[in-house]
């Protein structure tokens, strides 16, 4: 029974380590990619619309993408990493306790 129970927690440690590393990989792609279209927009503006550095940086449109996949990023993150501090073990004893005292 304790060598099944060990098997079962190291796959579900193996699970939550992959769930994570997909996390920081999402997050390390969301950069890059963000860093390099806004970038190149306001390299755009600047050399295209004849704006200043300072226009183009202030720019909001330029930062269209990144806001929403920034926000699409957050709710990932906070899905896998505060999954336990939510769903824990405390939280499952209070409810039962709970749902045993009614």
């Amino acid at each position: 029974m304790e060598v099944l129970n060990k098997e079962e927690k190291y796959i579900k440690a193996k699970e939550r380590v992959e769930e994570i590393k997909k996390f920081y990989k999402h997050l390390a792609i969301y950069i890059l990619i963000n860093l390099f279209f806004i970038g190149r927009r306001i390299y755009k503006d600047i050399v295209y619309r004849d704006e200043s550095i300072l226009d183009a940086f202030l720019d909001v449109n330029n930062y269209n993408l990144f806001f929403w996949w920034g926000v699409v990023v957050f709710i990932h993150g906070f899905s896998v990493l505060s999954r336990d501090k939510l769903f824990s073990k405390k939280w499952e004893e209070r409810k039962v306790k709970e749902y045993m005292n009614q």
